[in-house]
């Protein structure tokens, strides 16, 4: 397949991306720990994996949907903005946590955050950072999210749940989990 030059020069869209990447490292550095590291690794790996799976899904030959970045072939700024989706899942599973979201309400918090992913990437789309092809919009992306995010919200549960037999007594010394796992319990 012919490489598609969209850009070449050092301008707003890798801006973007680095502005991003230090935003999202930043807050995930400052916010008040409420995971063990391992487990905050856990949910930082989260975004990367299944942001680079879906990437490299839906942007390669054969269908080939949208390409990131400067060119229609990988680059390092694909590669730092795809480390984006770290930050940005950890805040999801952070924020989930914190406000101690009902399993009842996990639609609504899930949907919130599909709706915050679509603005985001809007943004992103706006600074040069995707390029639509072959008939994709923004819209099958609303999708995506809403079934990555319905993966996630079962997938804190799990490792909540099973995360101090896994990871022993890290797990023991973080007392804001126990002190959230004990309210959760009485709820």
């Amino acid at each position: 397949m012919k490489e598609i030059i969209y850009d070449n020069h050092f301008n707003e869209n890798e801006w973007f991306v680095l502005i991003s990447f230090c935003i999202g490292a930043m807050l995930v550095y400052c916010l008040p720990r409420r995971f063990p590291k391992k487990i905050t690794n856990v949910f930082l790996m989260c975004g990367v994996f299944l942001g680079i799976f879906f990437d490299h899904t839906l942007s390669v030959v054969p269908v080939s949907y949208y390409d990131i970045g400067d060119t229609s072939h990988l680059e390092l700024f694909d590669l730092i903005s795809q480390f984006n989706y770290g930050p940005y899942s950890y805040l999801f599973f952070y924020f989930y946590d914190r406000f101690r979201i009902n399993p009842r309400f996990s639609p609504i918090y899930i949907l919130f955050w599909s709706l915050f992913s679509i603005g985001s990437e809007r943004l992103s789309d706006a600074f040069g950072v995707y390029h639509y092809t072959n008939g994709y919009n923004i819209y099958y992306s609303f999708a995506i999210y809403l079934c990555v995010f319905s993966f996630w919200v079962p997938l804190y549960y799990v490792i909540m749940a099973y995360g101090q037999k896994s990871f022993g007594k890290e797990y023991d010394d973080s007392s804001t989990v126990n002190t959230h796992k004990k309210s959760r319990d009485s709820d």
